[in-house]
């Protein structure tokens, strides 16, 4: 049974701390960098200086990723897939999945895994948060759906071939949350729950509803929850509240998801599956906490390079999120979790 679907990958759509200064990299040469505001919203060259993901694996446990791909075939790892495939793996994590079918929705993957990592000053497309972090690519989502079982074979698989990250910019229908606090449905939550114990952070997006709770997989204890925000840091309208039982949760750049590719977020799609509104073959713009998510996972990235624990990489990512206009950090709001994340702060934050 389809239970999980996308988060909206589509083109319509309490105390001030100082941050020191970071160096950051010479200007990267990537063609859509200008166009990449959510790098600039959470500060991610500004970081570089201190960290680049180095020997980080991220995986994007999604809808597969195109292998091909020129911005991202240098950053793969080994993937797999978990699409009609019962507990073992039988496939690579190429986007098309078993059938060997582009189906719709299924660019979304490779959008999620370009945010989050691209190459970077390589002269091609969009720049990456973590510029010098792997991808792995999970397929666990067939034409925008899948099912608890799969997402938490993906998970699991992640969590045992050496990801320090999991992304999931995938959710269930708003109320699902009952099937797992009622324990009808453990898979997912039990599958974080062993990821978390090897040490591995699970980034999940909060939801496209509008709704006031983050969707599961988000809303599971030891998954951090990303809301949405737009070019001007507020709170992009579609997106869910940041608001589970744990607290854990953040914002990040996810697009306004109404018309203007440049206010959407930039990244890569299957070659050749660009929108002839946004213009580009290769790169499409897309909204949701969808794109928030990877926004995060990337900065998690950028904290596990720099040695730290899962304990200190999730304390830091809230800790250092500030809450827009006012600029406070560590402080709580339901529109926007911890805040609005932000790396340079963040590399710059103790390691215990």
């Amino acid at each position: 049974m389809s239970i999980a679907r996308l988060l909206a990958g589509t083109a319509l759509a309490t105390a001030l701390v100082a941050v020191a200064a970071t160096p950051a990299q010479a200007a990267v040469n990537d063609p859509l960098y200008d166009k990449q505001w959510g790098l600039r919203q959470i500060h991610a060259e500004q970081a570089w200086g201190a960290s680049t993901g180095t020997g980080v694996v991220i995986a994007v446990v999604d809808t597969g990723v195109d292998l091909s791909h020129p911005d991202l075939t240098s950053k793969l790892v080994p993937g797999a897939t978990f699409v009609d495939c019962g507990p073992a793996s039988c496939g690579n994590g190429d986007w098309r999945g078993p059938n060997g079918m582009a189906d719709a929705g299924d660019e979304h993957g490779t959008h999620v895994a370009g945010i989050a990592a691209a190459a970077t000053g390589n002269g091609l497309g969009v720049a990456g948060v973590a510029p010098d972090a792997e991808v792995m690519p999970i397929k666990v989502l067939e034409a925008g759906s899948g099912s608890f079982a799969d997402i938490a074979a993906g998970v699991r698989y992640a969590a045992d071939h050496g990801a320090k990250v999991v992304n999931l910019s995938l959710g269930a229908l708003p109320g699902s949350q009952a099937l797992t606090l009622t324990g009808l449905e453990s898979a997912v939550t039990e599958a974080i729950a062993y990821a978390q114990a090897k040490g591995v952070a699970v980034i999940a997006a909060a939801g496209n509803e509008t709704a006031p709770l983050c969707d599961t997989p988000a809303w599971e204890a030891g998954a951090l929850c990303v809301a949405a925000t737009d070019r001007n840091e507020v709170k992009a309208w579609y997106s869910n509240l940041g608001v589970k039982a744990d607290l854990k949760a953040v914002a990040a750049p996810g697009g306004a998801g109404l018309v203007n590719c440049d206010d959407d977020v930039w990244s890569s799609v299957p070659v050749g599956a660009g929108s002839a509104n946004c213009g580009q073959g290769d790169y499409d713009a897309y909204a949701g906490t969808s794109m928030a998510t990877p926004y995060v996972s990337g900065v998690a990235a950028l904290l596990f390079a720099q040695a730290r624990s899962l304990d200190n990489v999730y304390s830091v990512l809230m800790s250092t999120a500030r809450t827009p206009v006012v600029g406070l950090r560590g402080a709580y709001s339901p529109p926007y979790g911890w805040g609005i994340i932000d790396a340079q702060a963040a590399v710059a934050a103790p390691r215990t």
